[in-house]
């Protein structure tokens, strides 16, 4: 559980407010993302870390029980099938700290975030020539 009440100003203020066992979790969740993200700029947007390239492309967050990451991912059957055993009420997911945390589906999804962020800046780019 977080300790320090204040909002963090950045990630590492961010990951300093928890224990050490949570705050390697929680770096080495960076690490993944970071790998499978290596143009994205880290951020705290909600609170939360968060890494963005066009658009935010994955946020994660420590609990009392687990680690969260957001927001919900559709578009690739594999990752819904391999996300599904963790997946919270509103398509969040959730990683309990009992278990091992899945890296490198956290890898996965991460990749599949950044393919469609492209997707839509594109799309989003190829709707504001048209309009003009």
């Amino acid at each position: 559980m977080k300790q320090d009440r204040t909002t963090p100003t950045n990630v590492d203020e961010y990951i300093e407010g928890f224990s050490l066992e949570v705050q390697a979790i929680l770096q080495r969740v960076r690490q993944v993302v970071r790998e499978a993200a290596p143009l994205a700029q880290e951020v705290i947007s909600y609170g939360m870390p968060a890494f963005k390239q066009n658009g935010v492309l994955v946020y994660f967050a420590a609990f009392k029980g687990h680690i969260g990451l957001y927001p919900p991912v559709t578009g690739d059957k594999g990752i819904e099938k391999a996300i599904a055993p963790y997946a919270g009420e509103k398509g969040n997911l959730r990683f309990p700290f009992a278990k091992p945390v899945p890296y490198d589906l956290i890898g996965r999804i991460t990749a599949l975030r950044v393919k469609q962020d492209a997707a839509e800046a594109k799309a989003k780019d190829k709707r504001k020539k048209a309009s003009s």
